[in-house]
């Protein structure tokens, strides 16, 4: 018999708990079984345990963004090149996406909240030197440190919440708020941003991490229960052929949209990676104790909630930039503006989030699951529309709050889906994984979409240009075939989205109850 530890439970997507309504998607008394060892009693104060465990979350998520409303600033002041400023963003996503599986095996092998406050204080760390920063070189070094805390801080704050909440309802309401947290993060990043450059300075958005960091990381061992290390091999074969991989393939991905798909660099990059990922598939194939079980893709509702959260990140992260282009470029909104138009996304994912967490054991999984990734497909082709003479009431706040219901709609049973019926001891990877969806999709969703959105543009200016000449202003010319591109953009990211949706319906399903 295999160890109970490290034992996969293969059980339904859902929490499971009796029901008594006859439905073939609910999970029935017969279905329950055993959950996974906990490593200690749930805190009494579990209201403060999910507060520290979201605010860390929240965090990591909106300093993907925030520093986007802050580049112009950041580029005077550090006297960055128009191609060097990018990294202040890809350095962090580097090493975001390239830890992050390792970050999550740390704490499953050395101690979740151990390795949580760890990856909390290394992250605000980072962050102040970052904001002290006073060369270009120094900043994009503390964003790379950064991305390091936030890829141990991310999967063990997910771990935790199986650690601390009971399967059941308190489980899946504190998946909703989790949930919000990753949803809503990079709208709020914008917002924030917006806020502390209009008023403040470039550095502030550096520093705000610090003090609060720094607060979660003293408050969690007080709330969050103590979990224990479980020691074992590290395996450093794996770490370092899936870092290199994850790193290879992001920095192809940054550099596709500006250097092009066919440059040599970008397809060295493409390539390495592929082959690192076989060679990683190989040695966890082979290893006694892997970085990543394999196992845990057995279960079909986990392999695809990692799939679906591909997909749908891969189809909406770009909409941020280009939504942040059009309402400063097009409407002429000021960046605080600008960051206090996606306020109503931010809630509506707040709002649905919890909706959906309240009435998941009802309906279904995979019903929120399959409806969600649809609603976000139509948003994009909403947004699809727009034109110089939109304007933000009748064209934008309506596309984008059905992005945030179907978001809401989508990552509460995906995060279920991924953690739930894992082994204690592989909670912290499984929890990793969903991360490095997310991470991975967005980051090729914004090189493809970026990319489709240029050549459109570049094409459609020089063939305006080429027929009828420079009838129209230079400005008039520049933001029509940038809405050119923004749209051709909006509607592959629809397609993307559909595609998540069907493979939500097709393979997600929960356990029927038997006759």
């Amino acid at each position: 018999m295999p160890d109970v530890q490290t034992r996969e439970r293969e059980r339904p997507l859902l929490p499971c708990v009796p029901f008594t309504t006859v439905n073939a998607d609910l999970v029935t008394a017969a279905d329950i079984v055993a959950a996974p060892p906990r490593d200690e009693a749930p805190p009494e104060r579990l209201g403060l345990a999910l507060v520290v465990i979201s605010t860390a979350q929240l965090m990591v998520v909106l300093d993907a963004t925030i520093v986007t409303v802050a580049l112009p600033s950041i580029q005077r002041a550090l006297h960055f090149s128009t191609a060097d400023l990018q990294w202040v963003l890809s350095a962090y996503t580097l090493t975001f996406g390239g830890l992050l599986l390792f970050g999550g095996r740390l704490g499953d092998v050395l101690g979740r909240r151990r390795m949580f406050v760890f990856g909390l204080l290394l992250f605000a760390g980072a962050s102040l030197a970052g904001g002290i920063a006073t060369t270009s070189a120094w900043l994009v070094a503390a964003r790379a440190v950064q991305g390091c805390g936030a890829a141990i801080a991310a999967p063990t704050a997910l771990s935790l919440i199986g650690d601390t909440f009971e399967e059941g309802p308190a489980r899946t309401r504190a998946m909703g708020v989790y949930a919000a947290m990753s949803g809503a993060g990079s709208a709020i990043g914008l917002l924030v941003g917006g806020v502390l450059t209009d008023v403040a300075s470039w550095r502030w958005v550096f520093f705000i991490n610090v003090p609060i960091g720094v607060v979660v990381a003293v408050v969690a061992p007080r709330v969050l229960p103590k979990s224990t290390a479980r020691g074992g091999r590290l395996d450093v074969p794996g770490a370092v052929t899936v870092t290199a991989a994850t790193t290879a393939l992001v920095y192809g991905l940054v550099r596709a949209p500006t250097d092009g798909w066919a440059d040599a660099i970008t397809v060295g990059c493409l390539v390495a990676a592929a082959l690192l990922y076989a060679v990683f598939i190989v040695v966890e194939t082979n290893s006694k104790s892997p970085l990543m079980p394999l196992r845990l893709f057995a279960n079909r509702n986990r392999a695809a909630s990692y799939v679906v959260m591909l997909c749908t990140a891969a189809a909406i992260f770009a909409v941020f930039f280009f939504l942040t282009q059009i309402l400063q470029n097009v409407f002429d909104y000021s960046p605080i503006v600008a960051g206090l138009a996606f306020l109503p996304f931010s809630l509506g994912i707040a709002v649905t989030s919890e909706f959906v967490a309240k009435f998941l054991e009802r309906v279904g999984a995979r019903v929120f699951a399959s409806l969600g990734p649809f609603l976000c497909a139509l948003g994009l082709l909403w947004l699809s529309r727009v034109d110089l003479q939109s304007t933000y009431a009748r064209d934008i706040l309506g596309p984008t709050l059905l992005l945030a219901i179907g978001l809401g709609f989508t990552f509460v049973p995906l995060t279920l889906g991924a953690t739930s019926g894992v082994a204690s001891a592989d909670l912290g990877i499984a929890s990793a994984l969903l991360n490095n969806a997310q991470e991975i999709g967005g980051t090729l969703g914004l090189a493809v979409l970026v990319t489709v959105a240029t050549t459109v543009s570049r094409n459609w200016l020089e063939s305006t240009v080429a027929k009828h000449g420079a009838n129209a202003s230079a400005r008039t010319l520049t933001l029509e075939s940038a809405l050119h591109g923004y749209r051709s953009a909006f509607l592959v990211g629809a397609a993307i989205a559909t595609v998540g949706g069907v493979v939500a319906a097709a393979a997600i399903r929960v356990a029927k109850r038997p006759s």
